[in-house]
């Protein structure tokens, strides 16, 4: 779900199942051409539907972060420690167009992108993102 569905009536009841924020992040550095922007904001699309098509019912999705990559890690780091203090038992980031560490993101639980997931465009791609989601979860002991 997008974090804009979830109407402030609603929240309590959905909180227990909606345990997973996803952050997503563009990467934009602000020199690309418009259909450059295009492109990569289309590729994000492409790799956050291996995890919220068949997630909708238990991840929901943040803003994204757009401009940066390598040099907002510390702003993602916050935002996903920010996001478990406020409720949420796992923080994931996903980006088509920037890559990181589990070190340099050491608050995410899990960092999913193209490069840690060159064929996400397969059906086995998408499975091998939804297979490493539901190990996040299962290595919890809360599947």
């Amino acid at each position: 779900m997008k974090f804009s569905e979830i109407e402030l009536s609603a929240w309590e009841e959905l909180r227990p199942y909606l345990d997973t924020c996803l952050i997503p992040v563009t990467a934009l550095s602000g020199t690309e051409q418009p259909y450059e922007v295009t492109g990569k904001l289309e590729r994000l699309r492409d790799i956050m539907d291996c995890i919220e098509i068949p997630f909708k019912g238990r991840v929901v999705t943040y803003p994204a972060f757009q401009y940066g990559d390598a040099q907002i890690t510390e702003l993602i780091n916050n935002v996903c420690r920010n996001t478990k203090l406020s409720g949420f038992k796992y923080a994931i980031v996903i980006s088509a167009d920037a890559a990181w560490t589990s070190e340099a993101l050491a608050d995410a639980d899990l960092i999913v992108t193209s490069q840690a997931f060159p064929d996400y465009k397969t059906p086995e791609g998408a499975e091998q993102i939804r297979l490493a989601v539901q190990a996040i979860w299962q290595n919890s002991g809360l599947n």
